[in-house]
């Protein structure tokens, strides 16, 4: 007898054919590896029993002066502010332009003439999608800022329930997004409908725009052949992303006020939400990869599920995706529909601590990280209503899991017949396992359990690769180490 280890590196690997993820993790859902060791992510529970009207996209938690904690989102066609106890505030401005809850376009089926393309080619780009309307949502001290493109007004909330956001007075119109800088200025983005113009009220005054000797209001346009989409504060400076590339503002004084600089060329933003930052810098969803900026240049960040993202993805509605981090795990999450969905359906992560990545299939439309709130906070679009994450392990009707690519246990033409798993697993009883094996890489698979993970688990199959499959139990903290089969040297086959 022998035994083998089965030691398979942390995250999960899904890039390329089956084989090519041989030894390491495949698939998984609601799974997160730290130090090597797997474990469940949280939970998640109701924060507030009042819905929105539709489905929200775009949030954002603050604390005022106070010491008040506030949740904003809005949906296509409404604004609203949760306070710390759950209760719903509908602030929507007079006069808001309702924007889409899904995007618009017409490239897709029914978008032509029949039989005016060949099956299978793609029509050409003539058509610009109108992406779904989300909010830029932004602190301005301890009042609330808004903005989304469809509208384009800029707005403030101060914090008085009774009344609702009104226009920012003086603020250009028909902006893109919004951002408050370090300095405090606040950047309206494609301002005044110029698709590459970035321009600042005065320093600490968002209603003085107007450039003057008194003041540092001021704007310069983006030397780019895209058009701006969103902007965030990094290390400093204030990043802008573009559908093709990235720039930086750094505060130079009077009388510039900014300078703007490009650090990263075919790296545009793949949706108006689908950045993070943390002190390691900004993360993004491209349109066909992920990106980084930590000072210095942009990267493509490498990673090892970039296939199962891009080539599953409804492009029809990347509008809708976006990205929140997970501090207290070190994790960037990317929420995106898939080619099957209209609606985000999936998720992926990244640690940028210990540089893995995991995916999985979860709803949400909106979220925010901890920091005004002890756990972080997302919006579902079944039932429109935001929960409170990693609180526990209750999932709803899901379960976490994983399951690898194929584990080699024979050589050349030899097989290994398994005759127990020794299990290296922290609440025994709460985890199951089970085997998939074959003889061929495209032959029959047959599967065996799930066992329990008791210790030791008596089992009996024979291959020359198997697969392994975890299963979590839910309402349980459990972890899986490495693994051990002991074996006996079959035949030939």
């Amino acid at each position: 007898m022998a035994l083998i280890n089965l030691e398979v590196p942390a995250g999960v690997y899904r890039n390329g054919t089956d084989l090519q993820s041989m030894g390491r993790w495949r698939d998984a859902s609601l799974i997160r590896w730290i130090d090597g060791t797997m474990r469940p992510v949280g939970g998640w529970r109701t924060r507030s029993s009042t819905a929105t009207n539709a489905i929200p996209r775009g949030m954002h938690t603050w604390i005022d002066n106070s010491n008040d904690r506030w949740i904003g989102t809005g949906t296509y066609n409404k604004l609203y502010v949760y306070s710390e106890t759950g209760t719903q505030y509908d602030i929507t401005p007079s006069g808001l332009t309702a924007g889409r809850e899904d995007a618009v376009s017409f490239t897709g089926y029914g978008g032509s003439t029949y039989g005016n393309y060949a099956y299978g080619i793609a029509r050409p780009d003539t058509i610009r999608i109108q992406p779904a309307t989300s909010w830029n949502l932004q602190s301005w001290g301890e009042y609330l800022l808004a903005n989304n493109e469809d509208d384009g007004k800029v707005y403030e909330w101060q914090l008085n329930t009774g009344t609702i956001a009104a226009q920012v007075a003086n603020a250009p119109i028909n902006n893109r997004n919004i951002v408050v800088t370090a300095e405090r200025f606040l950047f309206c983005l494609g301002a005044g409908g110029n698709p590459r113009k970035v321009q600042w009220s005065d320093r600490e005054d968002n209603t003085t725009w107007t450039p003057a000797a008194t003041n540092e209001a001021g704007d310069l346009e983006l030397e780019t052949n895209g058009q701006i989409v969103a902007g965030m504060n990094v290390r400093g400076q204030t990043l802008i992303l573009t559908t093709t590339d990235a720039h930086v503002a750094n505060y130079i004084g009077p009388p510039y006020v900014y300078g703007i600089e490009r650090v990263g060329s075919s790296c545009g933003l793949a949706a108006n939400l689908a950045y993070a930052t943390v002190d390691a810098g900004c993360f993004w969803m491209g349109v066909h990869a992920f990106y980084a900026y930590t000072g210095g240049g942009v990267q493509e960040i490498q990673s090892d599920v970039s296939d199962y993202v891009f080539n599953d993805i409804n492009r029809g509605q990347i509008s809708k995706a976006f990205a929140m981090s997970n501090g207290n795990y070190g994790e960037i999450w990317w929420f995106y529909p898939s080619a099957a969905s209209t609606e985000n359906d999936r998720y992926v992560t990244y640690n940028y601590v210990e540089n893995t990545w995991s995916i999985g299939t979860l709803a949400r439309t909106a979220g925010a990280d901890r920091g005004a709130f002890r756990q972080p906070m997302m919006a579902d679009p079944s039932d429109k209503k935001i929960y409170e994450h990693e609180v526990g392990f209750e999932y709803g009707n899901l379960s976490p899991f994983a399951e690898t690519g194929p584990i080699m246990l024979g050589t050349g033409d030899k097989v290994i017949s398994v005759t127990e798993m020794i299990p290296d697993e922290k609440t025994q009883g709460d985890v199951s396992a089970t085997f998939k094996t074959r003889f061929y890489p495209n032959g029959v698979e047959r599967s065996y359990g799930p066992f329990s993970m008791a210790n030791p688990t008596s089992m009996r199959f024979t291959g020359r690769q198997v697969r392994m499959r975890v299963d979590g139990a839910r309402l349980s903290d459990w972890r899986v180490g490495v693994n051990r089969l002991d074996t006996v040297a079959g035949g030939r086959r």
